[in-house]
């Protein structure tokens, strides 16, 4: 399951990638505008901008900003960041793989043979999604809801 940790971040970086590219925002100003604390938010952009996502600068004309193209990156790598491997278990992480206790044979073990079928889904659609089509996704959906005349 997704943590509170990475919905706030995915929020935020869809937030930022709504920015026009070189503009920056305050960190209070992101978590206004998606009702997420601020020093949990501060917590959270720390981490994708020491992982080389976001960029920052002090100052009043500082704040937040990507650090490249929202369709440079991927929506597994923030979840990754900030979540840790997608996994579902510990035995079918590729990064971070740990055989279970009770395994008696990981080449047999039915749960982990599913799990690894689960992993690879799981990686597949989100890192085939970029930010910029989840920034996109409430825009395309709203699209079908205007009438002109």
């Amino acid at each position: 399951m997704l943590t509170k940790k990475a919905k706030y971040g995915l929020k935020a970086m869809v937030d930022l990638a709504r920015l026009d590219p070189g503009q920056s925002t305050f960190v209070a100003d992101v978590a206004g505008r998606n009702a997420i604390p601020k020093k949990f938010l501060d917590a959270i952009l720390g981490e994708l901008r020491n992982a080389g996502m976001l960029t920052s600068k002090k100052g009043k004309a500082g704040g937040y900003m990507l650090a490249r193209p929202a369709e440079k990156i991927t929506i597994g790598s923030i979840i990754r960041t900030l979540d840790g491997p997608l996994a579902p278990i510990s035995c079918a992480s590729r990064s971070a793989y740990v055989p279970c206790e009770d395994c008696q044979d990981v080449r047999t073990c039915q749960v982990r043979l599913l799990m690894l079928d689960v992993r690879d889904a799981m990686s597949r659609i989100l890192d085939e999604h970029t930010l910029a089509e989840m920034r996109d996704i409430g825009d395309n959906a709203m699209a079908g809801f205007v009438y002109q005349i």
